[in-house]
């Protein structure tokens, strides 16, 4: 057995000392998928991808119910973790340029050509979460790729798909946004 998993399972039957035996193991890893996400953030971004990986994992470990089946499940939350983090940080940024958190965001009002980095985020978690609810699987391969950094193949194992399937889910999920922010913009 890998000794990622074991490490995880460590986690969940809460060893002493497994969390902090556990981060130098998937370090690398949870920065190299920071690092992939982060990349695609505009220059203006402040947030840089060692403080992404830090708050990942204080949320991830600092959680008394943690329980992670298997690598690819773990990895599954980190994107997850990373994903809210981004949201929260462009919702915090968003609230600060319109006068200091007193006005909130009317998706209504925005024209997508026009939104900054922080609204392209924002408008992209709204889209998801609605394709969240018509086919979760789909929005769960755009969480991992899109979030997590992860290949298609990547992605396939941790789902347990082909990874043809995994190109068809991306293919019609980038459409389904796509046409879904237009609505929303």
């Amino acid at each position: 057995m890998a000794e990622i998993t074991q490490m995880l399972w460590a986690v969940g039957r809460g060893e002493a000392n497994a969390s902090e035996d556990l981060l130098p193991l998937v370090y690398d890893d949870l920065r190299r998928h920071a690092a992939v996400r982060m990349a695609h953030e505009s220059a203006a971004q402040t947030l840089q991808p060692t403080a992404l990986v830090h708050e990942a994992w204080l949320r991830m470990t600092g959680k008394s119910e943690r329980r992670w089946e298997n690598r690819a499940h773990f990895f599954g939350a980190a994107a997850e973790a990373m994903r809210r983090i981004l949201i929260e940080h462009a919702r915090r940024k968003s609230r600060l340029k319109r006068w200091g958190g007193q006005q909130r965001l009317d998706i209504d009002d925005v024209d997508l050509a026009a939104t900054t980095p922080e609204d392209k985020i924002l408008l992209i978690d709204e889209a998801l979460e609605r394709l969240q609810q018509d086919d979760p699987e789909k929005a769960r391969v755009v969480m991992l790729k899109f979030f997590g950094g992860h290949t298609n193949q990547e992605v396939a194992d941790a789902l347990g798909l082909t990874e043809r399937t995994i190109e068809r889910h991306w293919a019609y999920a980038k459409a389904w946004l796509f046409q879904n922010i237009r609505t929303l913009a």
